[in-house]
């Protein structure tokens, strides 16, 4: 596939992600409810994309050695520090999964399998066994599957594309209609309005320019990893939509 049409291609899958119902379905605390209980599962697993990028482009062995961009060196670690150690808007300090929970709690949201996958975690099971716990949605599942397998397994330029395409340069405009559905219907809570808008503002101002950057300098013009970069960063829109569906789904089925 041409490049051109590859990116056409990507952003057609784009496009239609930022179409999905969910957005406009935030009408009730309930529904939201749900909404907080599927999406905990892809706030927890960004890190662990974040976390393959820091080994990447940044020197975390002793001894020690400078890696050899410290640009992309600082961008990652600046990611790093507001992900696990953002400020709450209190004075104090959190990263932003617990700050989820936090939202979560005030919502009233099902933390039970998020709290599951994590005790299969600490007990020692590898994250395939923790997933199949009976409590985690199965859409959730398969999110976290790919997500992973990218970040363990996956080229750096293939986690640089996922975390651009699927986080970071989508992140913004997908908050923003999440953020117009719930301040319509008055369904949001003081943690989550935070969280969302947080977002919006350090992935739209800092990171998604830079991790776009990033990702266009791991690439190179090297046809081979353009073409690789953006079959991945399709996946990852569209594993998102099969989220979101997951969403719907429940939504439907306990006639909310």
């Amino acid at each position: 596939m041409q490049q051109t049409e590859a990116i056409r291609h990507l952003h057609t899958v784009r496009d239609e992600l930022l179409a999905h119902p969910v957005y406009g379905q935030m009408t009730t605390p309930d529904r939201v409810r749900i909404m907080m209980k599927h999406h905990v599962f892809a706030v927890w697993d960004f890190m662990s994309l974040l976390k393959r990028l820091q080994q990447g482009v940044t020197s975390v062995t002793v001894p020690w050695m400078p890696y050899t961009n410290p640009e992309y060196t600082r961008f990652v670690n600046e990611i790093v520090l507001g992900e696990e150690s953002d400020e709450d808007g209190q004075g104090g300090y959190i990263s932003h999964f617990e700050l989820y929970l936090q939202a979560m709690e005030e919502a009233g949201a099902d933390q039970g399998p998020i709290q599951a996958f994590l005790a299969e975690l600490t007990a020692g099971k590898s994250y395939e066994e923790a997933l199949r716990h009976p409590a985690v949605p199965k859409t959730a599942r398969e999110f976290v599957e790919f997500s992973l397998r990218v970040a363990l397994t996956g080229e750096l330029h293939e986690v640089a594309a996922v975390f651009f395409y699927g986080r970071e340069g989508l992140i913004p405009d997908m908050f923003r209609l999440l953020i117009a559905s719930l301040e319509k219907e008055g369904a949001s809570s003081g943690w989550l309005d935070y969280y969302l808008r947080r977002h919006v503002e350090l992935d739209e101002g800092e990171h998604g320019p830079l991790a776009e950057r990033l990702l266009a300098s791991l690439c190179g013009d090297d046809p081979k990893k353009l073409e690789e970069a953006h079959t991945i960063a399709r996946t990852a829109l569209q594993m998102r939509g099969q989220l979101w569906d997951g969403v719907v789904e429940e939504i439907e089925n306990q006639g909310l």
